[in-house]
C-alpha cells in the first residue's frame, strides 16, 4: 500500500480587490513551469444576486524518484465575488471583489507509489528495512523539497495579491 505522509499544510486568505483570472491562470501556470502534472478535480459556482461563490480543487503531483513522489492538493474557496471596475495608471480595468479568498496548500510525500515493494510478506518486510535504515537521509530531502514547494507556492500566491490588490 501506498505511504502517504502529510508534510505541511499552508493557508493563503484574501479579502479585496483582484485580478481573479489573473491569480488562477498565475498560479496554475507557476505549478505547471515547476514540472508538476496538474488537473482540477472540481470546479463549481453558486450565483447569489450579483456575487458568486466558487469552489475550485486541483491535484499535482511529481515523480522525484522511483520510489518516490509528491503530491499536492489545492483547494480554493471563494466567497462574494463581485465584478468591478477600477482605475489603474489613469485606465479602466474590470477586476474582481471578493468578501473571502482562501487557498489551502497540503504537501504529502508518496512512499512506493507503484506499490512494487507489496507483492508478498517478505517485500513488505524488506520496505521496512529499507525505510528504516537505508534512505532516512533520502526520506528527508524529498521532504525538504516539498515543504519548501508549498512555502513557495504561498508567498508567491501572497505576492501576486498584494500587487494586483494594492493598485
Amino acid at each position: 500500500m501506498v505511504e502517504k505522509d502529510t508534510l505541511l499544510k499552508e493557508t493563503v486568505k484574501y479579502a479585496g480587490v483582484v485580478d481573479f483570472p489573473g491569480i488562477y491562470n498565475f498560479l496554475f501556470e507557476w505549478v505547471k513551469d515547476e514540472k508538476y502534472d496538474i488537473t482540477e478535480d472540481l470546479y463549481t459556482e453558486k450565483v447569489k444576486g450579483d456575487a458568486k461563490d466558487i469552489d475550485i480543487k486541483w491535484t499535482a503531483s511529481k515523480k522525484l524518484t522511483d520510489y518516490f513522489k509528491s503530491a499536492i492538493d489545492i483547494k480554493w474557496r471563494i466567497l462574494g465575488m463581485k465584478d468591478v471596475e477600477v482605475q489603474i495608471d489613469g485606465k479602466k480595468k474590470k477586476m474582481n471583489k471578493l468578501a473571502e479568498l482562501k487557498i489551502d496548500i497540503k504537501g504529502v510525500l508518496e512512499k512506493d507509489y507503484d506499490n512494487k515493494w507489496n507483492s508478498s510478506t517478505t517485500a513488505k518486510f524488506f520496505k521496512e528495512i529499507y525505510n528504516k535504515y537505508v534512505i532516512p537521509g533520502r526520506t528527508s530531502e524529498m521532504e525538504s523539497k516539498i515543504i519548501s514547494f508549498v512555502q513557495d507556492m504561498k508567498e508567491e500566491a501572497k505576492a501576486f495579491l498584494e500587487l494586483t490588490g494594492k493598485r
